[in-house]
């Protein structure tokens, strides 16, 4: 018998555990595109996003058996995704660093760079979306704590608690992120941050 779609998260985690017909493919139904509005908060190149998405839900699948339940599922899933999209920065940072020194000493390098993002978020209706691009590059210089919190508070849409679980930081300190993340827009964004980010 396949998995109800209307299971509750709670029964759904048992389904996955037993391996109970179609129970890990309801899991990517409910949160594949959740998770990807996610990766496209904090990696706005949108290939970039579906990649690390699939490893998103390959790390789910894989850590299924360590999943103790301790917090809702969706937070679980928040959490492996936003520890992938810092591991993909790291690595794209990485890549630029060996691209700049290796010009420099005029080694010929095939390390991609990236500029403006071709950026495209469901979320973002379609004129705003140069904005909103403009919005994540000053979003992605923040340091990954305040990116993180800001991305799950203004894209997903996630409470301060649920963010806590997320990040396994205290309430408090969440909303100390987000009041420097958004001190630190103002002041890199000025007019653009007040008049298109509300608290």
């Amino acid at each position: 018998m396949r998995v109800p779609a209307l299971l509750s998260d709670e029964d759904l985690v048992v389904a996955l555990r037993v391996q109970q017909t179609g129970a890990f493919e309801e899991v990517v139904a409910r949160y594949g595109a959740r998770v990807l509005n996610t990766c496209l908060g904090m990696l706005p190149q949108r290939a970039d996003a579906e990649d690390v998405t699939q490893e998103v839900f390959v790390e789910v699948y894989g850590q299924l058996t360590a999943f103790r339940g301790d917090a809702k599922l969706s937070t679980w899933v928040y959490r492996i995704a936003v520890n992938k999209c810092l591991e993909w920065q790291r690595y794209r940072k990485r890549q630029k660093r060996f691209a700049f020194f290796t010009s420099l000493f005029g080694v010929d390098s095939n390390v991609p760079t990236h500029d403006l993002p071709d950026f495209e978020h469901p979320g973002v209706l379609a004129e705003r979306r140069e904005q909103a691009s403009i919005l994540l590059q000053a979003v992605a210089q923040l340091p990954e704590r305040q990116q993180a919190a800001f991305t799950l508070f203004h894209l997903e849409g996630l409470p301060h608690s649920e963010i806590a679980e997320a990040l396994s930081l205290s309430v408090g300190a969440v909303e100390s992120l987000l009041f420097r993340a958004k001190a630190s827009l103002r002041q890199r964004l000025g007019a653009y941050y007040r008049e298109n980010m509300s608290d």
